[in-house]
């Protein structure tokens, strides 16, 4: 039972396009993880599906990518997936609105938000201060790496609002090729 929490809480942190998957033998469980998005933070979890461990322990994994916690959340909701792998603001959102079905958090999978800030223009030596003024693609208003990065501009002294403009309009899913065909900086 160790290996199989191990292996499923690892197998939940991975995500590489194309995993493989078992072919469905009659006594394996199907269970579809729904997952935020694709990053390198969750290659255990693809290593555990391409590995067959999900399969070994009795579980025919389907993996679908919801791009997006709210998605994500949607997908549990409405039962198309039976686990979803995102942070846990959609989670409070869903539960604030008193339901008689809410979804429940059962693990903390990462110790780290997985953000990125990059820029088109290189920094030697680098100071929070130096996004002020700047033009930066956020994420969705009320999602994980947004307020994370709100969190983390506050800690350094810089008002989200005030000291540079932060644009929330880009897709989940679509924010890397926004960057590279958009003015932020």
């Amino acid at each position: 039972m160790k290996k199989w929490i191990s292996l499923f809480l690892t197998g939940l942190l991975c995500i590489l396009p194309g995993c493989g998957r078992q072919e469905p033998a009659s006594d394996l469980t199907p269970l579809t993880l729904n997952e935020v998005a694709h990053s390198i933070f969750y290659a255990p979890q693809y290593v555990a599906i391409e590995n067959g461990y999900f399969a070994e322990e009795g579980i025919d994994l389907t993996l679908v990518t919801g791009f997006g916690a709210d998605k994500v959340a949607t997908a549990l909701v409405s039962g198309e997936a039976d686990i979803g792998f995102m942070g846990s603001e959609s989670s409070i959102y869903i539960y604030n609105q008193n339901p008689e079905d809410y979804i429940v958090n059962f693990a903390q999978l990462t110790q780290r938000a997985g953000n990125f800030l990059v820029a088109r223009k290189p920094s030697d030596n680098f100071t929070w201060e130096d996004i002020k003024g700047a033009y930066v693609l956020g994420g969705r208003k009320g999602g994980m790496p947004q307020m994370v990065f709100e969190f983390i501009l506050k800690k350094n002294n810089i008002d989200p609002a005030a000291d540079l403009t932060i644009d929330q309009s880009i897709d989940f899913g679509s924010t890397a090729a926004a960057f590279t065909g958009n003015d932020a900086d």
